[in-house]
């Protein structure tokens, strides 16, 4: 089971986990939702589609210019209370590393941080376990945020990804974080080259075995734009084939921008799995 804000959700349900980028330069949309207006359309949308989590970030991925803790709060407090009024059960989550931004979300309605880079503030967690939110644990691979790997090398990068995220886990709730509101997440493109990313794709079972919730991030990611040799524009079709792997191996939560296409995709392997009956079944039965 995992329990994010209000909301519950069984071992075997996929969870679709909207992106809106409160950001000017994001690396997909190049700031299509960093106006207030379009922003919300956008959760709009998404909760129509499928979305059960809405994932907002204030500070892009990758290099650039820099911004202040002050400024990445600007971008997303507000717009968070806001997101809690309109959407009252939407689980908010939101993408930062710094304590100081957790902390003013939490206060607003966040039920989730999403630490993409790997515990490098320690002081996220102790915010998620003072106000009883979820916390995402990723593998960065050691990495500073927004910095790109270079070079990285690891003897085995599953094993590091099962080090580095279960040890994320088990602090935050030993202080205090719900153990039903934690997931892991091995960080795709996050400290890795493409072959790294590749490879924790393959073995991404082994995470499920932890027990702990899996949670993905692949959407049109540079590891499949790699492996298919296609611009950021042309990689949904793979980011999907990779989704249906993920699915079929046992993810739980996946940060997406096609939510409507990712749901389908979710849902398929969840029936064919048979976690899930079909939505319609009168085929040689009329």
């Amino acid at each position: 089971m995992l329990k994010l804000g209000t909301r519950v959700f069984e071992a075997h349900e996929p969870v679709i986990m909207a992106i809106v980028n409160r950001t000017p330069d994001s690396f997909y949309d190049q700031g299509a939702t960093f106006r207030d207006e379009p922003a919300l359309a956008r959760v709009e949308q998404a909760v129509a589609e499928g979305a059960a989590i809405i994932d907002i970030g204030g500070v892009k991925a990758g290099p650039g210019e820099e911004v202040t803790a002050e400024e990445e709060a600007r971008r997303t407090v507000g717009f968070v209370a806001e997101v809690r009024r309109r959407f009252p059960d939407v689980v908010i989550s939101v993408d930062t590393w710094r304590h100081e931004v957790g902390e003013a979300v939490c206060d607003v309605g966040a039920d989730l941080l999403n630490d993409a880079w790997g515990g490098v503030d320690p002081k996220l967690a102790e915010v998620a376990a003072r106000y009883g939110v979820g916390l995402v644990c990723t593998h960065a691979g050691g990495v500073e945020p927004r910095t790109r790997p270079h070079r990285t090398e690891y003897e085995d990068v599953v094993a590091d990804i099962l080090r580095v995220t279960l040890g994320l886990a088990e602090r935050a709730v030993a202080l205090g974080v719900p153990r039903e509101s934690v997931l892991i997440d091995p960080g795709h493109d996050f400290g890795k080259n493409t072959r790294h990313s590749l490879e924790a794709t393959r073995r991404l079972g082994e995470l499920v075995d932890t027990g702990w919730p899996v949670l993905v991030s692949l959407s049109n990611k540079d590891f499949v734009g790699e492996t298919l040799d296609r611009p950021l524009k042309e990689r949904v079709v793979g980011t999907l084939a990779t989704t249906a792997v993920s699915a079929w191996l046992g993810a739980q939560v996946y940060r997406v921008h096609e939510v409507a296409e990712t749901r389908q995709v979710v849902d398929m392997v969840a029936t064919i799995a048979g976690h899930r009956p079909p939505a319609v079944a009168r085929r040689g039965l009329a």
